[in-house]
Order: structure tokens, then sequence, then C-alpha cells
């Protein structure tokens, strides 16, 4: 920039006017050019101290110095704004001579495509799909449940182990010595839609249940679906027909072998548990092929005692019911081997089994990618 600029006599205004316009010209950035502009402008500013002695001049005089020194500001102001442009675009084109972009490297991926979908809840709306597609509506109950829904209304006893605290969650017991619980299976909503809706009644529960076990196939909380059908004829052809097609439609194959070994559930009578063909290949698990077996879940009609909870009379309406474990069907759909990692939150897990945000199962676009 420069020298500052310096008291002129009134009559010079060309001297001052080149005196500034030079000063401008020479700013070499845009800190210098606003020195220039304080220095000319400004309240204190050659300029308008100028400005500020038309008032003491003669008439004649203020004729001639007010134009000359108004034309002077205006030139000033433009030259001002012209140099500022000029050095804005220098300044921009500085930037873009080493500011560059690789056009080669590969374009960042939107946020709905780097989401994930968490298996468990991708095969909860798969088995919804299907048992919707079989006329099944989706029924659900509360996390925390009282002794009698979750043990005495499905004719569990006293005495039963199930209700002992090394295989369930108990709060603190209440005043009146009752103790609520964490549910230890989906089966209380069982109870809960047969005291609000009169048969027929098909639904499927899915839902979180909690038991104290943990180990590399158990976890304190884990997730079931169970399915409930009561109808005035029911049988064990109608269960093994439904639990069949279920399982042909989840694991997306033509065909299955099944098997029905006699057990004992206190809520179901008879009751049976359930085996389905598979190939074990190295460590992949195939489903329908081969000659081994793998258990899959439990089954059986429901019992009098069971229904008589529900408020329905068993002489009059007969019903089945079966269960299986949500995270198990994803480990073996999937091939997950450790059940504990479903729930450890790292996301390069779910990066690798998640599923994409849009990726909504259907049985006509297949449930599974």
């Amino acid at each position: 920039m420069a020298d500052t600029i310096t008291e002129t006599a009134p009559s010079d205004i060309q001297s001052l006017e080149e005196s500034i316009l030079a000063n401008v010209a020479g700013a070499a950035n845009e800190a210098a050019l606003e020195a220039v502009r304080v220095s000319a402008l400004g309240k204190k500013g050659v300029i308008s101290e100028r400005m500020k002695t038309l008032g003491k001049m003669p008439a004649d005089e203020r004729k001639v110095m007010g134009p000359a020194l108004n034309g002077l500001k205006d030139r000033v102001g433009d030259a001002i704004a012209a140099k500022k442009a000029e050095l804005e675009d220098a300044a921009l084109e500085a930037r873009l001579a080493t500011e560059k972009v690789d056009v080669t490297l590969p374009v960042r991926e939107a946020a709905i495509s780097q989401g994930r979908i968490h298996p468990i809840s991708q095969v909860v709306d798969e088995l919804t799909a299907i048992f919707a597609d079989m006329g099944f509506a989706v029924a659900e109950g509360p996390d925390i449940e009282t002794d009698f829904y979750n043990f005495t209304a499905l004719n569990i006893p006293e005495e039963h182990p199930a209700r002992q605290e090394h295989d369930t969650f108990y709060f603190n017991e209440k005043e009146d010595g009752s103790r609520l619980v964490l549910r230890t299976h989906t089966s209380p909503v069982q109870i809960r839609t047969m005291e609000t809706i009169k048969p027929p009644i098909r639904v499927v529960i899915p839902g979180r249940v909690y038991r104290c076990d943990s180990d590399q196939t158990h976890t304190p909380m884990f997730h079931q679906v169970e399915a409930l059908v009561i109808d005035k004829e029911t049988h064990l052809g109608h269960l093994k027909w439904a639990i069949e097609a279920v399982c042909k439609a989840f694991f997306e194959v033509d065909d299955v072998k099944m098997r029905f070994r006699a057990s004992h559930f206190p809520f179901t009578e008879p009751s049976m548990e359930v085996d389905i063909g598979c190939a074990r290949i190295g460590n992949t698990l195939r489903i329908g092929e081969g000659n081994d077996w793998l258990e899959v879940g439990g089954c059986g009609m429901v019992h009098p005692s069971v229904m008589r909870y529900g408020g329905l009379d068993p002489d009059e309406y007969q019903g089945f019911a079966w269960g299986i474990g949500i995270d198990r069907l994803a480990m073996l759909k999937y091939g997950m081997p450790d059940l504990r990692t479903f729930f450890d939150g790292d996301i390069r897990w779910l990066r690798h089994y998640g599923f994409q945000p849009l990726d909504i199962p259907s049985l006509a676009g297949g449930l599974s990618r």
C-alpha cells in the first residue's frame, strides 16, 4: 500500500484522487484495501474531512467544491468496489488451483444404503409375512408379567423347575407377597388373547423373552415366536401341516422332512418336540437335505386347563400351539455361529449379516436376498 494519505489543499482534488486511487491499485489483499477505504472514506478519512469543511465555505466556493468532493467520493467508492471484486476473484482462482477433487474416488454411499436391519428384525418380518399369508393376525403382550399369566394360567404347577430363581428373573416382592417376572416365554399372550377375542382364533406371537442362561446358543434375553389356533374342530393333522408349511416357506425349500417326538409341556396335551431334516456339511447346515435331524421347537394341543383359564370351554373348543426360537431360526438360515454376537452391537457384524433397509420380505418377491 502507498504511504498514508496526507492533507491536501482544498482545491487540489485531482492530486488527492490520484493519491487515493494509487493506494487502491496497490492494495495486495482485502485487508490492505479495507485500510485504504477507512483512510479515505471512514469517519476521519481524508475525503470525509474535506466534506466537513463545505459548511464553512463561501456560497460560491461551496457550489464548486460540493460537486467535486461528492464526485471524488463516488469515484473512489467505485474503484474500491472494483478492486475488492478483483481480489475476491483472484482468491477464488487460487483456491481452485490448490483444492482439487479426485473424480476417480468412489462416491460416498447415501445414508439409507449404509444402514442395516438387524437379522432378528428381518426374521420377524419374514415370519410375519408367512403367517399373514396363512390368515394369522399378530398378537403382542407385556414383557413384565404376573405370576398368573406366566405360570399359573399355563398350567405350570408351584413345584415346577421353571418357577425357580435359577431359571427365571423375578422382581422384588410386593407388600401382598406377589412378585412380577420377566416373561420366560410368549405363551402368556395366549391367555390374554383368549380373554379378549372370541374363537375362532388364529394369531402369531413374536416377542422378547428372558431366562437365566448364557452360552454359545443361549442368552439371558432372546426372541420367540409362537402360533395359536383355536376353533371348534382342530387336530394334530392341522398342527403338523401348519408347521411344515411355515418351515418350507421360511427356509425357502420345496420339501422338508419332519418328525414329531413325544414330549411334555404343562400347557399342551399331547405335547411334541419337532425335528426337521437337514444335512451337516462341514460347518454348514442345509435344511431339506440329508439324513440328519435338528430340533426346532415344541408344539401340542392346548391343554384343557389352559382353555379354562382363558375363559373358554374345552368341551366346545379345541386348539393347538407351537413355539420356535427366532434367534435360532436366524442362525440356521443365515449361518451365524454364535448367538451372543446378536447383542454385541458390533457395527462390523451388522454390516456383514444385516439387511438393506428397503429389503422388505414378501412371499411374492422372496423372503431373503
